[in-house]
């Protein structure tokens, strides 16, 4: 289900109830493309049903879906049938058209062509673990979930997601288990990493199905050159590429997490969920560890801490995240 995990921290807002969220979201419902539409964005049922709930809750993990349609048409079509238009007009009427009739004349090539166009349908699947107040998405890119976070704000207020930071950085941390040849806690390196070099040079050194665990990586990473990319394996369970702006890509659950479970619930979307959230649910707190904890904001109290409780000390503030629910089929 979660192929990509992008980390938010959702903060001490409370979270609405099932009824509100599902009733804010309505009115952000998906509708495909118009004709003549290049872009449509909403919040579709994760369960593919059609008009079915837009929030579901699944071991008390809320779960959402964001859809994301585009039409584009190649520039070079849009401007050969203006030209053509253009040409038109000269023949007729003797003049050129000036730049701003030229512009209106491509924006009207546009509109006529994204009827012909093709559609690329994609989506978004939001966790918000509201034990650990986390909010998780499955977003490729930076821009694509900031388009997410963006249109949960505007149909929920009162949210105020921001990006989870560590005391440690990826990027650092990966450079330390690099030169040591091992990554700690629960995790072991795999065979991909990149790293790329700080210099005028930018250069950039690639492995893949490559051990390393070798002098030459090692010097590499002495030289300067510092992990933008590392490849990862959680208690021989989760596998992913962890990249230096801490989102984990190529998230694969390995054989090991299917033991005991029924061919006839690999399909199951509840399954699915539970499944997912119970396994990332506890490798993200375990990888945040490994990173020196949360970097909290100044004043800010983890998110465990009771209300009232003692002093905290940012410079050395260590979030103690709950685990995934234990009723949470693995």
């Amino acid at each position: 289900m979660f192929k990509n995990v992008m980390v938010y921290r959702l903060g001490a807002e409370t979270l609405p109830t099932l009824e509100a969220m599902e009733e804010a979201l309505h009115g952000a419902r998906f509708v495909e493309c118009g004709a003549s539409q290049e872009l449509s964005v909403g919040w579709t049922a994760p369960r593919g049903e059609a008009h079915g709930a837009l929030v579901e809750s699944v071991a008390g993990q809320r779960i959402l879906k964001f859809m994301v349609e585009s039409k584009s048409v190649p520039s070079n079509v849009v401007r050969r049938k203006a030209d053509e238009e253009i040409a038109r007009i000269e023949a007729s009427t003797g003049r050129k058209p000036g730049k701003k009739e030229t512009r209106d004349l491509r924006e009207d090539a546009k509109r006529a062509l994204l009827p012909q166009a093709f559609s690329k349908v994609s989506s978004v699947w939001v966790w918000m673990d509201h034990e650990q107040d986390l909010l998780i998405l499955d977003a490729g890119s930076q821009s694509r979930a900031d388009t997410v976070i963006t249109a949960l704000v505007e149909a929920v207020p009162g949210l105020a997601p921001r990006l989870f930071n560590t005391q440690q950085t990826p990027q650092s941390a990966m450079a330390q288990w690099l030169s040591a040849g091992e990554a700690g806690g629960a995790f072991q390196i795999e065979q991909e990493c990149e790293l790329k070099s700080s210099g005028e040079d930018r250069a950039v050194v690639k492995y893949a199905r490559h051990t390393l665990d070798i002098d030459e990586v090692k010097q590499h990473v002495a030289q300067g050159k510092l992990p933008t990319k590392l490849a990862l394996n959680w208690q021989g369970r989760v596998a992913f590429t962890l990249t230096e702006s801490m989102t984990l890509k190529k998230v694969g659950f390995l054989e090991t997490v299917f033991e005991g479970t029924s061919k006839e619930k690999e399909d199951n979307f509840d399954a699915d969920v539970a499944l997912s959230t119970g396994e990332l649910g506890q490798l993200i707190p375990e990888l945040v560890e490994l990173l020196g904890g949360e970097l909290l904001e100044f004043g800010a109290a983890p998110a465990s801490a009771p209300a009232g409780g003692g002093t905290v000390t940012t410079g050395a503030a260590h979030v103690a995240l709950a685990t995934a629910d234990d009723s949470a089929p693995f």
